[in-house]
């Protein structure tokens, strides 16, 4: 029997802001265990939350990017469970009366653009986090993580494969660091995703049993491990099992999907109203602030890129994979005049020069307008391709103008045809054998005169100009 995979996400994403969601608590990582709490985020008696109206900013940039219905009303709910990282015994979060829902995002698959369904996106506080002694039975509590701000984006099942996973993840991911309210930093958990996977029959309505898939910090984990439990109950189903709904954690040492607890149902949880908080009214003034701001989006830049700067559809993607990025190239396609040569630099020497040493665009010592100089010496013919390599890694190195390095250099281009007739003169004249192999018709032999050229000018003659007199030149000898 032929199965078909069901697969839906849950991200959880960290916002940006510099205080947690119901009290004036930072929400710096990294800070000494439990030195960020008060009396609110521990959940101590007779104290009220008050909302930080920036989460409700960022939330409403979320559902405007991905085209989501916004509700005029929504309301917050408890969420009780008990765990030792959640001192005040639930969480507060939304259930009934989303804020956001109905929304979608396009992916890129091999079929083309996929849309995907966007159920709903709501507001919620994190818990805390368990840190386990390895050497010893001990486990300890730091509440620093606790209040701080999460939207969860909860996706409709409309993922078919693995890979549609992934490149919905990626967009997810994409979308909000463009937007700036998550730094999606997984490995500090500030993006995060459950994934709830199902097999059934080809041509089959109704869903087959679902399992919710945790701990994958990594797009590359997502996709392992969605790959393995797409096997594993593939294999219980065609072996006569049954597929249990339970939540599994994913093993990245072992590569597998192991048994966690059984799966919760939103009536586990007891969901009630909270009672210390008034609900969210969004009205147009508040939307028609937050649309003004919105910026770009990394979809629309591409195609902008493509049209635009006549880039290819690769070069156009490796220079969206962040707003920084994209607006380095831009400065440098603006101040030189050529986006097509600034495209080549950026995606080729300075993306290595930064992925070599681990950095950011925002650390890339090459200001843009020594970028496009340079690329303006090239374009006059002052400098070569090969002397604007040696350059770019001087500037890199250095922070310097490339007319400080030709200079320190002695890197300006031989233009003089004099010198080059001269130069070339005395090649033909020491290899009187080459010359006489090129005219019998072994023409490949015109690469290596250049090639001796280039060795006498020490890199510096004019390639476009080498050429044509050395053409000339054989064509008398």
């Amino acid at each position: 029997m032929n199965f078909e995979p069901v697969i839906g996400l849950e991200v959880h994403a960290q916002l940006l802001t510099d205080t947690k969601i119901f009290c004036g608590c930072s929400t710096k990582f990294g800070a000494e265990p439990n030195s960020h709490t008060c009396p609110v985020c521990l959940g101590m008696p007779g104290v009220l939350p008050v909302l930080n109206k920036k989460v409700v900013d960022f939330l409403l940039k979320m559902a405007m990017a991905t085209n989501c219905q916004i509700n005029r009303e929504s309301s917050f709910a408890r969420k009780n469970y008990f765990y030792p990282d959640l001192p005040k015994g639930y969480q507060i979060s939304q259930y009934a009366e989303p804020p956001v829902e109905h929304g979608w995002i396009e992916i890129e698959t091999e079929g083309g653009k996929k849309r995907i369904g966007i159920t709903r996106i709501h507001m919620e506080e994190d818990a805390g986090k368990l840190i386990h002694d390895e050497n010893s039975p001990v486990s300890y509590v730091d509440l620093n993580r606790t209040g701080v701000p999460l939207i969860e984006i909860v996706g409709d099942p409309d993922l078919r494969s693995a890979e549609e996973a992934a490149a919905y993840l990626r967009r997810i991911h994409e979308i909000l660091v463009y937007l700036e309210i998550c730094d999606g930093n997984m490995e500090e958990g500030s993006f995060r995703c459950d994934a709830n996977i199902s097999l059934r029959p080809v041509g089959q309505k109704e869903f087959g049993t679902r399992t919710e898939l945790k701990n994958m910090n990594s797009f590359r984990n997502v996709q392992r491990a969605l790959e393995y439990e797409l096997k594993r109950q593939q294999y219980l189903l065609e072996s006569g099992g049954v597929v249990v709904q339970e939540t599994r954690l994913w093993d990245d040492a072992a590569g597998v999907t192991k048994a966690m607890r059984s799966k919760e149902e939103a009536h586990d949880y007891r969901y009630f109203p909270e009672p210390d908080l008034v609900p969210i009214v969004v009205d147009d003034e508040w939307q028609d602030e937050i649309r003004r701001a919105l910026p770009e989006l990394p979809l629309e830049k591409r195609e902008r890129f493509s049209s635009e700067y006549q880039l290819s559809a690769y070069d156009a993607g490796v220079l969206t994979q962040s707003r920084a990025l994209a607006d380095y190239f831009e400065e440098v396609a603006r101040l030189s005049g050529q986006p097509k040569a600034a495209a080549n630099w950026v995606t080729g020497d300075i993306l290595r020069f930064l992925n070599d040493e681990k950095k950011t665009v925002g650390e890339c010592p090459v200001a843009p307008a020594n970028l496009a100089a340079m690329i303006s010496l090239i374009q006059a013919g002052t400098i070569s391709g090969k002397m604007a390599k040696d350059i770019s890694e001087a500037m890199y190195k250095t922070g310097g103008t490339p007319e400080e390095i030709i200079r320190e250099k002695g890197l300006v281009q031989i233009t003089d045809g004099d010198a080059l007739t001269a130069a070339l003169s005395e090649i033909l004249a020491k290899n009187p054998d080459q010359v006489a192999q090129y005219q019998s018709g072994k023409e490949k032999l015109f690469g290596f005169f250049v090639g001796q050229a280039m060795k006498a000018t020490g890199g510096k003659a004019n390639p476009r100009m080498l050429n044509d007199l050395l053409q000339k030149m054989l064509a008398k000898h």
